[in-house]
């Protein structure tokens, strides 16, 4: 398993590292191979830890906040522990998902300076891997991020689809109305 470390307004001390990766390779029982982004963050003395695990190209997130950082650790990896369990066969028996290039989903950013009323503006941008797959899939990748919407190609149409997380429970599916 592969893991990197970022982080923001702290130092990542040797005893941190290690005890990151201690409680990373509690999941190995669960997956062999996958690729780990830690990211911790400090702000005003709160310590903000997201673990994000990428296994055959599903996506898992831990996330969580608190005073102690060996405590958001923890939790946000008993997150991602639920997660597996709760969708270990699916995860055992999925083909891995070969990205190519081209089958990034860019997402452009606007320019702020050139927006001169109080209009919200855009702040974040990404680019994520568009794998084809099904309604199913792409409800069960939305609940695994812990999300309300999530963005993919539809295997079936081989369109760019969204599903949604509805107000009254239910999940809503947008396809391009062509």
């Amino acid at each position: 398993m592969r893991v990197n470390i970022f982080a923001k307004n702290i130092t990542v001390t040797d005893a941190i590292k290690e005890y990151s990766e201690k409680k990373i390779s509690k999941l190995e029982k669960y997956f062999e191979d996958g690729d780990v982004q830690i990211n911790f963050e400090v702000v005003k003395n709160i310590h903000i830890v997201e673990i994000l695990v990428d296994v055959k190209g599903m996506f898992l997130k831990g996330f969580d906040r608190s005073e102690d950082l060996y405590t958001s650790i923890d939790y946000a990896i008993d997150k991602i522990e639920k997660q597996l369990v709760k969708y270990r066969d699916k995860i055992r028996t999925r083909k891995p998902y070969n990205h190519k290039p081209e089958d990034t989903l860019f997402m452009d950013v606007y320019d702020t300076d050139t927006i001169h009323d109080d209009s919200p503006s855009i702040v974040i941008s990404k680019s994520i891997p568009s794998k084809p797959m099904d309604i199913d899939e792409a409800v069960m990748q939305m609940n695994l991020l812990n999300k309300e919407f999530f963005v993919f190609n539809n295997i079936d149409g081989n369109e760019i689809n969204v599903v949604y997380k509805r107000d009254d429970g239910n999940i809503g599916l947008i396809k391009d109305g062509h």
